[in-house]
């Protein structure tokens, strides 16, 4: 999901996704290619990639220049590896991100993302007397 905001100095493209489900970018300014899934010809901009959370470390590229995008289009964020999966984190009770895996043109989504409500029944509830 993604919508469009700009501010008199910058444009961000708000997506889906979060530093709970990809922290490399905001921990040590590691790069993952991002693209729009629909190929469109059109002018690049420089954007943020920035996730729903309101923190200043919430992005997924800082200054990326990117084909304009329109809401609700989707972007891939490519190359991100295991670690994306085994760092990521339900921060401020967000889900997993779907995970995809592409190869020789096909695609399979490997990974079933946890609902809230599955991640509230791993509490313990803890009574006092």
């Amino acid at each position: 999901m993604i919508r469009n905001k700009t501010s008199k100095d910058k444009c961000f493209i708000i997506v889906d996704a979060a530093m709970n489900n990809l922290i490399r970018p905001t921990l040590y300014d590691a790069y993952h290619k991002i693209e729009p899934v629909k190929k469109t010809n059109g002018n690049e901009v420089k954007v943020d990639i920035v996730g729903p959370i309101c923190e200043t470390g919430d992005f997924l590229a800082l200054d990326r220049k990117l084909i304009k995008v329109n809401n609700q289009d989707y972007l891939a964020i490519r190359t991100t590896g295991a670690y994306a999966s085994v760092m990521k984190s339900n921060y401020n009770s967000r889900t997993d991100a779907i995970e995809i895996i592409v190869h020789n043109k096909k695609s399979q989504r490997i990974k079933v993302p946890e609902t809230i409500q599955d991640m509230i029944l791993k509490e313990k509830i803890i009574e006092f007397d």
